[in-house]
């Protein structure tokens, strides 16, 4: 993922892109960081198919209000979303 144009600690990690996606996916992050999140997708395939399912999954739920959403329902999403990123940090440490 280095480029030869950008120091290591300009980079960001996969575990960045998914606090960033949704800013990203609403087109509200500031240039400099859009860049940094576009050069990750170009090089983490893991990372752009993960943007990918956001992309359709927005695309085919449109937008819910978080007052359409129970409390236990996000609940359960929450507690999905803290296991896969608990995987995924494992995968990278």
């Amino acid at each position: 993922m280095s480029s030869p144009h950008r120091s290591q600690s300009d980079e960001i990690v996969c575990r960045e892109l998914v606090e960033l996606v949704t800013p990203y996916l609403e087109d509200v992050l500031p240039p400099d960081e859009r860049v940094l999140v576009e050069q990750h997708l170009a090089d983490c395939d893991g990372c752009a198919a993960y943007v990918q399912q956001m992309r359709l999954t927005i695309r085919a739920v449109g937008h819910v209000s978080e007052d359409a959403i129970t409390s236990k329902t996000r609940e359960d999403v929450l507690a999905i979303f803290r296991q896969w990123r608990e995987r995924e940090a494992r995968r990278e440490g």
